[in-house]
């Protein structure tokens, strides 16, 4: 129960002291910012069973399955049901596509896979969420590097990078796509 400053200088004295020491030490945490900070491996846990094990930005990069793909960032994984998404071939029946916010491009509503309206610009300045509800009632969010002259209620279109998706089977398990 730390403030903010002191919490970040609390980790910059663990880390170091781990370095110095030449130890290895287990830190427990809910927090994924701590996690990723501090850590050369990260064990994530649901339910008291172990999900994945692996570097920062392999659980990132590479999730395990959907839990984890949903558990790692901030702000989360987008994940659409397969179904609303008839362009992208091979998501198992009932599946699911996973979609990091950095990777959800709003573009003209014209151009997009499938369209949506804006619902909130987040200008936290150095990047900008932009909250938008699909053409089918569920809201996802894309991230910005650059500011946004989007407004609530505007339409736009949704471009997706199908290299930089996850796919998922109807469990959440992983699934490669052809």
């Amino acid at each position: 129960a730390l403030d903010a400053h002191l919490k970040v200088r609390m980790q910059a004295v663990l880390s170091n002291l781990q370095r110095e020491l030449g130890i290895t030490f287990v830190y427990v945490t809910h927090s994924q910012s701590e996690a990723f900070s501090m850590a050369d491996r990260v064990v994530i846990m649901s339910r008291g069973r172990i999900e994945q094990v692996g570097t920062p930005l392999e659980l990132y990069d590479r999730p395990a399955n959907q839990f984890v793909a949903q558990f790692i960032g901030s702000p989360q994984m987008n994940v659409v049901e397969g179904r609303h998404l008839p362009q992208v071939a091979g998501v198992p029946a009932g599946g699911f596509v996973g979609l990091r916010p950095e990777y959800v491009e709003l573009v003209a509503k014209a151009d997009g896979e499938f369209q949506a309206t804006v619902d909130l610009v987040e200008a936290l300045g150095a990047e900008t969420l932009v909250y938008v509800t699909t053409e089918w009632g569920e809201q996802i969010v894309s991230r910005h590097t650059e500011r946004s002259s989007l407004v609530a209620g505007e339409k736009v279109g949704v471009k997706i990078d199908l290299s930089t998706a996850h796919f998922f089977d109807a469990k959440g398990r992983v699934v490669v796509v052809k």
